[in-house]
């Protein structure tokens, strides 16, 4: 179990280009393995900030910007909290981006990918920027990316391009549809330590957690996995057919070339020719796996979910209801027919009911 934990860190560590790793079925969640990574970065009375508008809506209470009081939230431990706006167009606003560290600000947050937000997604390209002008203005700013959705799409990392810390949750891009649980923090050695303290106990660190050997089986399984499942979700490809002529079969292919959308882009095609606001649009750039969808009100969020879910190769009898569900702000609706429970990258949706009622889809397949 040991030498298991030890090779998958190193293995993990050395994909994302970062000194250290901490990859366990302990983490619950991506949120859990995040939370644990600010808890590295901050002490009292630091600051935590947002480079890219509002985090997740899970982080809200791990901030404790949102019914967190006394509960061991940042806040709890004299840790304030401030973000920088996205600009009009759903980006960075690179002007506020330029001035906005204080020499209080202990760590800047940046969110890769999307959330539920109605905003672009980051490129390697604009999280080495924003890490540049933050060391800039305060070079003793820890940089925090939350990279769920994100791992793989592109050829870098963000340890690569400077970030400090990386966190995110193995029942998404990393787990390749394989891994049961978990999740994961990597980056600098020393602070990769520290998340491992908050998981475990000061003392313990990354030395404990035990994983039963299919899981552990499962999580290397899962990550040699990935970078096809993450391909398949965001990639469009066209491979040309030559004519087929056999005397014995009598057969011959007129078609000479095959086009096949896949995964997100589908989805960006079909609903943006329905009429409907699509993000990323279908030919864009792909930073993350996540197509979001604009529809408009509770019915078509709901109904879109539904239909999904019927689609899907597991659980297509389930009919998914709209809820609360804790850590969210709004009620949510999930599809999920995957095989693993929680999995995103085989065929999922989800979105909270409230303005502008988008879903959020994952689709990793071949068409």
């Amino acid at each position: 179990d040991a030498g298991g934990r030890e090779a998958l860190d190193s293995v993990f560590a050395h994909v994302v280009g970062a000194e250290a790793a901490i990859v366990r079925p302990q983490f619950f969640s991506g949120t859990h393995a995040i939370a644990c990574a600010l808890f590295a970065l901050l002490r009292p009375g630091h600051e935590l900030l947002a480079v890219a508008g509002p985090p997740y809506d899970t982080l809200e209470e791990v901030i404790g910007i949102r019914g967190s009081d006394n509960v061991g939230s940042l806040k709890d431990f004299g840790i304030t909290y401030r973000e920088v706006p996205l600009a009009a167009d759903g980006g960075l606003d690179w002007d506020a981006l330029a001035h906005a560290v204080r020499p209080e600000t202990g760590c800047a947050l940046i969110q890769r990918s999307c959330g539920y937000s109605w905003r672009k997604s980051l490129g390697i390209d604009d999280i080495r920027r924003t890490i540049d002008l933050i060391k800039m203005q305060n070079p003793n700013c820890k940089v925090m990316v939350d990279n769920c959705y994100g791992e793989f799409v592109e050829t870098s990392e963000p340890p690569m391009v400077g970030a400090d810390l990386i966190a995110g949750s193995l029942i998404k891009n990393p787990g390749g549809t394989i891994a049961p649980c978990g999740g994961y923090v990597a980056g600098k050695k020393d602070l990769v330590a520290a998340a491992a303290a908050r998981l475990s106990a000061p003392g313990l660190g990354v030395e404990f957690g035990s994983a039963p050997g299919h899981v552990m089986r499962a999580m290397f399984q899962g990550l040699f996995l990935a970078p096809q499942m993450v391909g398949e979700a965001v990639k469009v490809g066209c491979f040309s057919v030559p004519p087929l002529r056999s005397r014995k079969l009598c057969i011959q292919l007129q078609v000479t070339v095959l086009y096949y959308p896949q995964g997100g882009l589908l989805i960006a095609e079909v609903m943006s020719a329905k009429g409907y606001r699509v993000q990323p649009l279908p030919r864009a750039p792909r930073h993350d796996i996540v197509q979001a969808v604009e529809l408009g009100n509770r019915e078509r969020l709901i109904a879109f979910c539904e239909v999904v879910q019927q689609t899907c190769p597991v659980g297509s009898f389930i009919k998914p209801i709209a809820g609360e569900t804790p850590g969210y702000a709004s009620e949510v609706i999930f599809a999920d027919g995957t095989f693993m429970d929680g999995s995103t990258s085989e065929l999922s949706c989800d979105g909270p009911l409230r303005d502008p009622y988008a879903v959020f889809c994952q689709v990793s397949m071949r068409i």
